[in-house]
């Protein structure tokens, strides 16, 4: 689930931004004054935005960008002075901020999150050293002992898989245990 932490150097602006976003329907996890105690928020948490100055009292926000953790993005408040600067990888927007301009933009950041952890559980998982180990030998078992190319034996474990219901590495465990019996 995607999280909101807002760190600004005045605690009160980053008060007021939180009440922006709770009005409308957003949940922040997080308000504070510091790059590290933002940090250290963001890491106990899954994914999210953080919202930023472009100086805390600790840290820039190009310093703080290389420290945030992989499942994080910012968004980064600024003068349109800083903006020049702004790498083209660190969302932006300019101070002074309409409430609709940040409500929109944290609303997009999190809906690719979700989209991304969407497609990140539909892939398949990698399958181990040992799981693959299995499939490897039974098609070569398959092409020896029926003389199938490596294509038609995966093809064979495939079909076998999908018509028994179970996975392909219990498919090829089958394979083996019954051509070791003969």
């Amino acid at each position: 689930m995607s999280s909101i932490v807002i760190a600004l150097p005045k605690i009160e602006d980053a008060k007021k931004i939180r009440v922006i976003l709770e009005r409308h329907g957003f949940s922040v996890a997080s308000v504070c004054s510091t790059a590290s105690n933002a940090l250290s928020r963001a890491s106990e948490l899954e994914s999210g935005v953080l919202i930023c100055g472009s100086r805390l009292p600790d840290m820039n926000y190009l310093d703080l960008a290389q420290c945030l953790p992989g499942g994080f993005e910012m968004l980064l408040l600024a003068s349109q002075r800083v903006m020049m600067e702004v790498p083209d990888s660190i969302l932006s927007l300019q101070m002074p901020l309409r409430a609709s301009d940040l409500v929109n933009t944290v609303h997009m950041i999190l809906s690719q999150q979700e989209r991304k952890n969407r497609r990140e559980k539909k892939k398949p998982k990698a399958r181990s050293w040992k799981e693959q180990n299995y499939i490897s030998n039974a098609k070569m078992i398959l092409m020896q002992r029926n003389h199938l190319s490596e294509e038609e034996a995966y093809r064979y474990i495939q079909k076998s898989s999908m018509d028994s219901g179970t996975n392909m590495v219990e498919t090829a465990q089958m394979i083996l245990m019954l051509l070791f019996e003969e």
